[in-house]
């Protein structure tokens, strides 16, 4: 590839408009009058890092036993070098990857896709990593089909093993440019999508299969009101229905009691996650009877994929909010979920790049879909970029003027301690949660969270 084209990759000309930003903070940012400059690169690397943890991980019925971190160092020819993450979840990319490999050679797969596409950027000029990702994401999938020996590559496996290389394009580019925070480097196009500056967001953990009940006690006494619950348990669809049931009888006879400042109704709030696990729409409307017949159904904020996402079943005639969230691999894909009745659509800015996040959070944002931050696998680093999202969207339906955030990665890292002291700002007053709440306060808008710094440990893989 000699040359950069912009593909006809999503027709977003139909799905972009030209909205000027909102929210309390328009008069601070710049007209943005002044055109991007032209960014060359001189080199690319990337590496990876196996970072063990405390429990398999139960995710689609099946387990994960460790997270690969790989970083991609970006230089340009003025000598501005930066590196980008990203944490690698293949059973969320691709099932079928996942399930056709041992778990080492999937992730090896991943990470080598990553490896291809730094070796077509090579060389290549950009005014702005939308422009990059537009570019080469067809010929990235491609790759990622053959190696995979998958002609049915889902997208979300190609844009999160893009990741990194996303992330280290936008560092990049905010320092060619001299921006000096997140909201001067966001294209304006996309800034009234994220017209907000929360004072806090919601810290939503995981509460996985294998979590036992009394750790799900323990999470709301120390604050946490908003947690996301797996649901599609491991086993036949039978199987999976019943667990599922005793599942989140228990978990309701548990906490469903309990109270919140939080929420408009002073309820504790569940949120689901089945990951497309249930394959007819029957069998899930036999789970919600059964939250009513408890008596949970009224606190069920919102339930992310219950269906497989090529079964195409129409959600907005089942009565609770239903979320998109791996089925929404780019913008044009919101626009079909939201026509199907999906009401809420899970951002994953640290898993299908920040460039994807902009073009879907506009278009959600045109269509009145609300949107939160949903975690992969995330790093420190990582959930301080997904942080930045979901500290100015439009806060989430029944919350107090907040937005939400899922971060597990305290509950799954062995080495997660170690983990927060590779952040650029490791004392940030926003890196760790407090009573369930991210406090955001000015500093973490005027760093723009730490994510425009690299990590001096990720930056020191490629120097030994």
């Amino acid at each position: 590839m000699n040359k950069l084209t912009r593909r006809n990759f999503l027709k977003t000309s139909s799905l972009i408009g030209t909205a000027g930003l909102t929210g309390a903070f328009s008069q601070l940012l710049p007209s943005c009058s002044t055109q991007p400059k032209k960014i060359t690169i001189s080199s690319v690397d990337c590496t990876f890092q196996r970072e063990p943890i405390i429990r398999p991980f139960g995710f689609k019925g099946i387990y994960h036993t460790e997270f690969w971190v790989a970083a991609a160092l970006i230089e340009s020819t003025s000598g501005v070098r930066h590196a980008g993450l990203q944490t690698q979840s293949l059973a969320w990319c691709d099932l079928d990857v996942f399930t056709a490999h041992s778990e080492y050679d999937g992730n090896m797969l991943h990470f080598k896709t990553l490896d291809y596409a730094l070796q077509l950027i090579k060389g290549q000029s950009f005014t702005n990593p939308i422009e990059i990702q537009d570019a080469i994401f067809h010929d990235v999938h491609k790759y990622g089909q053959k190696i995979t020996n998958n002609k049915n590559l889902r997208e979300t496996f190609t844009l999160a093993s893009m990741l990194a290389l996303d992330n280290a394009l936008w560092m990049v580019y905010a320092e060619e440019n001299g921006f000096r925070n997140f909201d001067e480097m966001i294209p304006h196009e996309y800034r009234q999508a994220l017209g907000n500056r929360h004072k806090y967001v919601a810290h939503v953990p995981l509460m996985a299969y294998s979590i036992p009940l009394d750790e799900i006690e323990d999470a709301v006494d120390q604050g946490y009101f908003f947690m996301k619950i797996k649901i599609g348990s491991p086993g036949t669809q039978k199987e999976m229905l019943e667990g599922d049931k005793a599942r989140i009888e228990a978990i309701h006879k548990l906490i469903g009691h309990r109270t919140t400042p939080h929420t408009m109704n002073g309820k504790i709030p569940y949120y689901f996650d089945a990951n497309g696990r249930y394959e007819k729409k029957e069998t899930f409307e036999m789970l919600l009877d059964h939250a009513r017949k408890i008596g949970m159904f009224d606190q069920i904020a919102v339930i992310e994929e219950p269906f497989p996402e090529e079964e195409d079943i129409y959600v907005g005639d089942l009565g609770v909010r239903i979320a998109s969230d791996e089925s929404a691999h780019t913008a044009a894909d919101v626009v079909k979920r939201i026509q199907m009745g999906y009401q809420a659509i899970a951002l994953k800015s640290a898993a299908k790049t920040l460039s994807m996040t902009l073009r879907m959070a506009k278009v959600a944002q045109e269509n009145n879909t609300p949107c939160f931050l949903a975690d992969l696998a995330c790093t420190p680093n990582l959930v301080d970029w997904n942080k930045t999202i979901a500290a100015r969207l439009d806060p989430f339906p029944g919350m107090h003027e907040m937005g939400l955030l899922e971060s597990n990665g305290h509950q799954n890292y062995v080495n997660w301690d170690d983990l927060l002291t590779y952040l650029p700002y490791p004392d940030g007053s926003w890196v760790k949660s407090k009573d369930g709440l991210y406090h955001l306060e000015n500093d973490f808008y005027e760093k723009s969270a730490g994510i425009l710094k690299s990590s001096d440990h990720y930056l020191g893989l490629f120097d030994s």
